[in-house]
């Protein structure tokens, strides 16, 4: 499976009387877009804004961030099961806005959701502080339930999404990426003597309103499974759900997985990376140990050698994270796993809720109780109503003056452990 990826840089942002891409300058006319988002009628109002890099511009409540991308070639479209027919992605040619991302915000669906500061220390933590945003602001209709209210905005911004990443169908890339994995058999004689690694990504899907989809399923609803490491680059796995921001990987952190990126960069050099395995986070034990013993079996199936297993979220998908650990371990795999950790805010309580002697090889994200002071910023986008509801902070979060002290589980994208670990960077 091979799949070229062209990233169209882009260098501004600016609303105008027409939508088009221009010279690295995407031009957005927003009652477009405000026409396309009210088609559902679950949405009472949509206005559009643009957040850059350095301004004094705080963006929350934070639901989803998305990077807009157009399948150009090969089969299959961008979000398939979601916006796209279901056909299997990952190969032929995407092209990518590079650069920028569309944000989704508004009124909360529940208590997880985040912050993204464009200047200040919160930048440091989050990677969408380095994007240009455009940000849609979405309020749901009266008395609507909280699922449905997720769920429209998440199909208005992939729907958002792919209308701006057709702007890019026919344009020129600035930079061409690509990437190739080949078959189980091609790939043990091409890359004889390398190690086989492969990824076991856990999917957030511990109850209501912690969804995330896979070719528009439900992961909740899955046994463990191999893609192809392009498929994500695709859409094919996207969020849809609400747990706390710095452990919530949106759906551009699915498309630009750093942990997918990272093998590939080692790909053919110091190991053979053989499959991307994506399994669920259950609430009941039962569902847990079938999962995790689906995941090991996969691993032996395989032949791996090693495997590098990411969680999102925290507490109870502790228990899935340690209980794949110690049964890939027990097939004779090597496994790294990545997290972060709550260790409570001075650092001094069980950063996991669960641990074991075969977790000895960790990539920490860092304590996402750290407390932090994100000063006032002179642009709010989406609202501070909330700001003290939310996973990380409390009663006395907002100050007179405007700053918030909170935790750095609020700040969107800060410890999540698909390869933007901006805890570990610092």
């Amino acid at each position: 499976m091979k799949l070229t990826l062209g990233k169209i840089h882009i260098q501004d942002i600016v609303f105008s009387d027409e939508t088009k891409l221009e010279n690295g300058v995407l031009h957005v006319n927003a009652q477009e877009y405000e026409q396309m988002v009210l088609e559902d009628e679950k949405i009472a109002t949509v206005s559009f804004d643009i957040a850059k890099p350095g301004e004094s511009v705080r963006i929350t409540p934070v639901k989803d961030v998305i990077e807009p991308r157009v399948k150009v070639e090969g089969p299959g479209g961008i979000f398939p099961g979601m916006i796209a027919d279901v056909e299997t992605v990952g190969s032929g040619r995407t092209h990518a806005l590079s650069g920028m991302a569309l944000v989704t915000a508004g009124p909360i669906v529940g208590f997880q959701e985040g912050i993204v500061d464009m200047t200040g220390p919160g930048a440091d933590y989050t990677p969408f502080s380095k994007t240009l945003n455009l940000v849609m602001v979405c309020t749901p209709v009266e008395g609507i339930e909280s699922h449905d209210y997720e769920r429209a905005v998440r199909m208005a911004g992939f729907r958002v999404a792919c209308s701006l990443g057709e702007l890019g169908r026919d344009v020129e890339p600035d930079e061409i990426e690509e990437f190739e994995t080949p078959d189980f058999v091609e790939g043990m004689n091409q890359f004889a003597g390398l190690p086989r690694v492969a990824y076991v990504q856990m999917l957030q899907s511990q109850g209501l309103l912690h969804d995330t989809y896979v070719y528009g399923v439900d992961a909740k609803q899955i046994l463990p499974t191999i893609l192809y490491p392009t498929e994500s680059m695709d859409g094919a796995i996207v969020s849809g759900n609400c747990v706390s921001a710095c452990d919530k990987n949106p759906t551009y952190i699915h498309q630009n997985n750093g942990v997918v990126r990272d093998l590939f960069a080692e790909h053919g050099k110091t190991l053979n990376f053989v499959a991307h395995i994506i399994t669920n986070e259950n609430v009941y034990l039962a569902d847990k140990e079938r999962s995790s013993n689906q995941t090991a079996k996969l691993c032996r199936m395989l032949g791996l050698d090693g495997v590098i297993v990411s969680q999102e979220g925290f507490g109870n998908p502790d228990t899935d994270l340690i209980m794949n650990c110690k049964k890939i371990e027990a097939q004779g795999v090597k496994t790294v796993i990545i997290t972060d950790e709550y260790a409570g805010r001075d650092g001094k309580s069980q950063s996991l809720a669960d641990a074991d002697a075969a977790a000895d090889a960790v990539v920490t994200g860092g304590n996402a109780n750290q407390v932090i002071t994100l000063p006032p910023m002179d642009k709010v986008i989406g609202t501070l109503d909330y700001v003290n509801k939310i996973a990380g902070a409390s009663a006395d979060t907002l100050q007179e003056d405007g700053s918030l002290v909170v935790e750095l589980q609020v700040i969107t994208g800060a410890t999540n452990e698909t390869g933007f670990n901006m805890l570990s960077a610092r």
